[in-house]
């Protein structure tokens, strides 16, 4: 696989007070380090505070540049309530150019289904946006019992391998979208 850099946003979607997306969000940002071709971007949503921005501000202009920028994305969301939190669906809405032509991974946690309940709400959306999500998945069934307080997997191969793979997938997606968007602009409408 050819080893070019591409710029791979890391959108942390939850916003709730005691979350543990920052435990999922760091391990995967972990794993991307063993793919040097990666340029990371973390866009912590609880940082960003979706709710605030207004458009043609600083922070909003700052938001959207950092979306375009962006060559392809990993959401990591919670499942709540059997779907993916408002703040991140709120984020996703701010943009709609930003998003076309450039593909989508996920990385879930929750109860017993792992978050991909969320993951199949989130494909729709997506592919509103005329993203391309990929099918692989890296997805934490009771992740509070997967990690240990260090944050690291108590049996990290399958994960570790299931990242890989991800990843492996969004190299090719983020390559040739970003050769084609380059070569045949996608509509920006």
């Amino acid at each position: 696989m050819p080893q070019h850099p591409y710029r791979l946003a890391v959108i942390i979607g939850s916003t709730r007070k005691g979350r543990f997306a920052p435990v999922i969000a760091n391990w995967f940002t972990r794993q991307t380090e063993r793919h040097p071709h990666i340029e990371l971007d973390t866009v912590d949503l609880d940082a960003l505070r979706p709710y605030e921005l207004r458009y043609g501000s600083e922070e909003y202009e700052t938001f959207a540049k950092r979306i375009d920028e962006a060559d392809a994305f990993v959401v990591v969301t919670p499942e709540y309530n059997h779907s993916f939190p408002a703040p991140l669906k709120h984020a996703i809405d701010l943009l709609h150019p930003q998003w076309q032509a450039k593909p989508v991974g996920f990385v879930s946690y929750g109860g017993i289904s792992g978050g991909l309940r969320a993951v199949e709400q989130l494909r729709l959306v997506f592919a509103e946006l005329h993203a391309t999500t990929v099918r692989e998945t890296v997805s934490f069934p009771v992740a509070g019992e997967l990690f240990d307080d260090a944050g690291d997997l108590h049996d990290p191969a399958p994960a570790t391998q299931a990242a890989d793979t991800l990843l492996d997938q969004l190299t090719w997606w983020a390559l040739a979208l970003r050769e084609a968007r380059a070569t045949r602009p996608y509509g920006r409408a």
